[in-house]
């Protein structure tokens, strides 16, 4: 199972330098482009799209995550960051069972 990454040019450089392939996406229509291909790849287990980019393709995010199963979709902040307004992990545990990370 491949992990594949849909992002910014910096943040796929980061994960080449870790060994996982990704596409580089300055347009809606080349995320979706990347999003298909990354569906079709048998070996791919696991997407990481950016927060930015899926937000210009939000309802097929939206609409894979809530269809499928296989691959997961994972969204995650790109190299400047989380948006805005999006939580993180340690502010959902601690809401969810009052936990600090």
């Amino acid at each position: 199972m491949k992990f594949r990454v849909i992002a910014d040019a910096e943040t796929v450089l980061g994960f080449r330098l870790a060994g996982i392939e990704g596409s580089v996406v300055n347009s809606s229509e080349e995320a979706l482009d990347a999003l298909k291909e990354a569906l079709n790849g048998r070996e791919v287990g696991i997407i990481l799209i950016t927060e930015r980019v899926a937000q210009t393709i939000r309802h097929e995010v939206d609409r894979l995550l809530y269809s499928t199963t296989f691959p997961l979709i994972l969204e995650i902040p790109d190299s400047r960051g989380a948006l805005e307004g999006r939580g993180n992990i340690r502010d959902w545990v601690r809401s969810a069972v009052g936990i600090t990370l």
